[in-house]
């Protein structure tokens, strides 16, 4: 997924963009735009992508004789 061939082109995940708040991008080529937007200029940068959190495991299943030797 990360270095997938065909990457949706997002201002979010580009080399030159800087996050400047939760929907607008300081890009080295345009300037600032949003978020969603992209350019031809648009090279992808793994870094920049942040991985989901991993789901909370549920121990109420569990019992105390469960975790004992």
């Amino acid at each position: 997924m990360l270095f997938r061939k065909k990457m949706e082109q997002s201002c979010l995940y580009c080399r030159y963009s800087t996050k400047l708040s939760e929907d607008m991008m300081l890009c080295a080529k345009k300037g600032i735009v949003a978020v969603c937007d992209d350019c031809r200029k648009f090279r992808y940068d793994p870094f920049k992508r942040v991985p989901p959190k991993p789901n909370a495991l549920d121990f109420s299943k569990y019992d105390e004789d469960d975790f004992s030797l």
